[in-house]
C-alpha cells in the first residue's frame, strides 16, 4: 500500500462516489473507465441507468464520446437495491432522473460494504441544483466534479444551457438541446408559459 498517496481507497467498508457537472463534461465517461477497471480487478459489478433515458441505446449507458457498457434500465431507485445485493461495485448513471430514495438505498449500499459510483447532472439548465445529485454530495466519500468547454467562448463550463424552449425541467436530449457553457456565456432560457 502507497503510504504517501493523499488518497486510500476504505477495505472492509463500502463509499459512495460521485461524478458530477455540466452535459458533455465526461460523467458517464468518467463512470465507464472506473467500472472498466473494477472489472479488470475480477469485482462483480452493476450499472444501472433510469428507464427515461432512451436516447443512445435501451440496455447500455452511451457517453458521448460513444463509449457504452450494457446496463439494466430501473425506473425507481428501490429497484437498484433489490439488484444490486449480490455485487461489489454499483454503477448508476443520469442519477438526476431517480427519485429522491436513490440517497438511501446508497447509503445503505455503502453500509452493506459496496462501492457505490453515481454519475449525474448537479444543476438543471437554469443553474439550480438538480436533486438528488447536491444530496448524494454531501454523503459521499468521493466528489469529482467535471467540466466540459463552453462553446461560446472556449472556458471551463460548468453549465447545461438549454437550446430549445420548453417549460419542463426534465426534456432528455443531447445536443440537440443542449450545450455547455460558461458561467459568462450561460443564461436562462425565455420559456413558454402556456
Amino acid at each position: 500500500m502507497l503510504t504517501n498517496a493523499p488518497h486510500h481507497f476504505p477495505q472492509n467498508t463500502g463509499w459512495i462516489e460521485v461524478i458530477a457537472g455540466c452535459m458533455f463534461s465526461g460523467k458517464t465517461e468518467e463512470l465507464i473507465r472506473r467500472i472498466r477497471r473494477a472489472k479488470i480487478a475480477r469485482q462483480r459489478v452493476i450499472i444501472f441507468k433510469p428507464k427515461i433515458d432512451n436516447r443512445y441505446a435501451e440496455y447500455e449507458i452511451v457517453s458521448h464520446s460513444e463509449q457504452s457498457m450494457s446496463a439494466e434500465i430501473v425506473e425507481k431507485s428501490s429497484e437498484i437495491w433489490e439488484k444490486s445485493q449480490d455485487y461489489d461495485v454499483i454503477g448508476i448513471d443520469e442519477g438526476q432522473f431517480f427519485d429522491d430514495e436513490l440517497v438511501k438505498v446508497c447509503n445503505d449500499l455503502a453500509n452493506l460494504g459496496k462501492r457505490v459510483i453515481v454519475a449525474g447532472l448537479d444543476q438543471d439548465y437554469r443553474g439550480i441544483p438538480f436533486e438528488p445529485i447536491p444530496k448524494l454530495l454531501a454523503v459521499a466519500e468521493y466528489i469529482t466534479k467535471t467540466l466540459a468547454i463552453c462553446v461560446v467562448c472556449g472556458n471551463p463550463a460548468d453549465k447545461t444551457q438549454r437550446k430549445v424552449v420548453s417549460k419542463e425541467r426534465v426534456l432528455v436530449g443531447a445536443s440537440d438541446a443542449y450545450e455547455a457553457r460558461c458561467r459568462k456565456c450561460h443564461y436562462i432560457p425565455e420559456e413558454n408559459h402556456d
